[in-house]
Order: C-alpha cells, then sequence, then structure tokens
C-alpha cells in the first residue's frame, strides 16, 4: 500500500455532479430500456427502473471514463447495463427480504407479489446480458456475466448462512464482494478497459471498485441497525429479522458470552422482535458498530490508495470525493450509535 494516501478534498460537493449531463443520458437509455419489452411488461419493467437508486454504478463507469481518458457511448452502454443488473438484483433481493418499500415507493414484491417479481427480475437479468453481448470483442460481455454471476452467487451464500451464528468475518466479507462490490468493480475496471488503459491501470482501479462496493455495504448494513426508515426511504431492521449476521453483528458475537450467544440464536430463531435495545443488552452494541465503521473506513483509504495511478484532474478528483461522500455517511451511523 501506497504510505501517502490520495488526500480527500476538504470541501465536497456531492461527486455525481461532474457527470450529471452524461447521467442524464443514461437515465434516459435505463427508462427506454421499458420498451424493449413485451408491451403487457413494459410497464413492470418501467416501474422498478425508475424506483432504484442513486445509479452509482453507471456514474463510476462514467468517471473512469473520464479519468483514463474521455467517456464514450461505450462507457454510457456500460452504465446501463450495470444499473439493470443492479435493479434484477434488487427486486429479488426485496423478496427474499420481506421489504416493502424501496426509495419511498412500494416494492415490486408488495406491489405484485413474490412470484411476478421473481420473474421480473430474471428478464432483467437477461436483458442486461443481452445487451452486453453488442460490444465488439467479448471481454466485456464476459467480465459483466462473470459479475452477474458473482452477484447471484453471493446472494445464494448469504441465504446458505442465514442464522449461522458461526459465520467468521471473512467469510461475510467474501460474501459481500460477490453480492455488491462485484458491480463495483466491474464498473471501474471496464471503465478503464474501454479507454485501452494497461492492465495494471485496470488492476488498480478494479481495486478501487472493490474496496469502494465493501466499504459502501457495510454502511448499508450499519444503516439498517442504526438508521431511521424515513430518512433511508426503505425498509430497515430487516437483516436480522431474515438472520443475516452483518459486520456489526459479527463483531457483537465476538465480544458475547455463550450465554449471550444461546439468547441470541433463540430470539432469532424463534423470529422474536429485534432492535438495538435487545442488541446492546447482549453486548457492547456500540463498539461493534464503530468497529465495523472503523473498518469500512480503512477500506476506503484503501482505495484512494487506489487512485494514485491516475492523472490529477476533475475525475480523479470525484473519485476521491465518493470515498470521502461515503466516509460522511459513516460518520452519522456513528452519531446516532
Amino acid at each position: 500500500m501506497n504510505s501517502s494516501p490520495t488526500v480527500v478534498p476538504a470541501t465536497l460537493v456531492f461527486p455525481f455532479e461532474l457527470v450529471r449531463s452524461e447521467l442524464e443520458k443514461v437515465e434516459a437509455a435505463i427508462a427506454a430500456q421499458a420498451k424493449e419489452f413485451e408491451p403487457a411488461i413494459e410497464g413492470y419493467v418501467a416501474y422498478v427502473c425508475k424506483s432504484s437508486g442513486k445509479r452509482i454504478r453507471p456514474a463510476l463507469a462514467l468517471l473512469t471514463g473520464g479519468a483514463t481518458g474521455q467517456m464514450t457511448d461505450d462507457h454510457r452502454k456500460l452504465g446501463v447495463i450495470l444499473e439493470l443488473v443492479h435493479i434484477a438484483s434488487l427486486v429479488h433481493d426485496d423478496i427474499m427480504d420481506g421489504a416493502d418499500l424501496r426509495r419511498n415507493l412500494p416494492t415490486a414484491a408488495a406491489k405484485w407479489g413474490n412470484s411476478l417479481s421473481v420473474l421480473l427480475g430474471d428478464v432483467l437479468f437477461a436483458h442486461a446480458l443481452e445487451l452486453s453481448a453488442s460490444y465488439d470483442d467479448n471481454v466485456v460481455s464476459r467480465a459483466i456475466a462473470r459479475a452477474s454471476r458473482d452477484v447471484c452467487a453471493g446472494e445464494i451464500l448469504q441465504t446458505q448462512r442465514r442464522y449461522d451464528l458461526n459465520l467468521s468475518v471473512p467469510d461475510y466479507l467474501k460474501i459481500i464482494e460477490m453480492k455488491t462490490a462485484a458491480l463495483f468493480a466491474a464498473a471501474t475496471h471496464l471503465g478503464a478497459y474501454l479507454n485501452g488503459c494497461t492492465p495494471a491501470v485496470q488492476e488498480a482501479l478494479k481495486n478501487y471498485g472493490l474496496r469502494l462496493g465493501t466499504a459502501y455495504q457495510i454502511y448499508d448494513d450499519c444503516l439498517d441497525l442504526v438508521g431511521d426508515e424515513s430518512a433511508a426511504g426503505k425498509t430497515l431492521r430487516t437483516d436480522l429479522a431474515k438472520g443475516k449476521l452483518t459486520l456489526p453483528v459479527l463483531y457483537l458475537l465476538e465480544q458475547a458470552t455463550d450465554l449471550q450467544k444461546t439468547k441470541l440464536n433463540r430470539m432469532l430463531l424463534n423470529g422474536e422482535p429485534m432492535d438495538t435495545t435487545i442488541l446492546a443488552s447482549i453486548a457492547d452494541y456500540e463498539g461493534a458498530v464503530e468497529r465495523a465503521i472503523k473498518f469500512a473506513k480503512a477500506m476506503l483509504n484503501d482505495a484512494r490508495n487506489d487512485l494514485v495511478c491516475l492523472a490529477a484532474g476533475a475525475h480523479q478528483t470525484a473519485l476521491i470525493e465518493i470515498t470521502g461522500y461515503l466516509d460522511k455517511l459513516l460518520d452519522k451511523c456513528r452519531a446516532v450509535v
């Protein structure tokens, strides 16, 4: 690791502002994808595409393109494809989590039921992979297919290990690297590949995406425990209720006595309501959340070091600012513990 990490600017703006006009084109292209489906399906696709997020993955593809040369139609298309894969995974996530809200709107599962929503996620995955086959070579399509596979495999591994109090921190990190960080890494790696960057630069930017995505998932896991549902715009407190053991909970379990672990296991298996008051009575809840936040912040610092391969400029600065923005979100979690 470089001993002199890239510095986060003292004054942060929302880092996607630099590519706002390009993201608007991506947004329009995502919305247009609904027209590619049968008229009877179009409405379902349009609904989930408009209610599914901040477009982080397209922004990373565009910013990496700008930082390594220029943003092209291929970068915009990459953003559309990665976002469709992400949306498909969210549709499936909400089914498994029993979530009612996403972006303050009813989830597809809450609106139309699980059966239709499973198929809706499937058709979005398939459409994204079809779009990826339109590149001139198969490097991009293979990388996107691999990332899509990792997202689904990560979800399977997480489902396998629900309610498993023996889940280790390395196991957890492997799961979130697959289910979340894989698409971040695909965005940054392929953004550099499309501009013909050297393998070393591609690898550094892939690592940046992996670290950023991992830190983002840890933030999301902390938010599920301590966040405000109305501010978050989605259903919270679902992870423990569904047996998902996240980093703060794993740290809590490391400190818990055998009797406390037995108590937590019984509560999980019986489906008893789980809130922060109950967790605080089991072990050092505040310390566990703080450890998770520190781990994520260290990951963000490593991600900044990955960017030293880039020439200084507005796009490199924006990639740094993303890590700073996430740093501040982690601080907000810390403030409410």
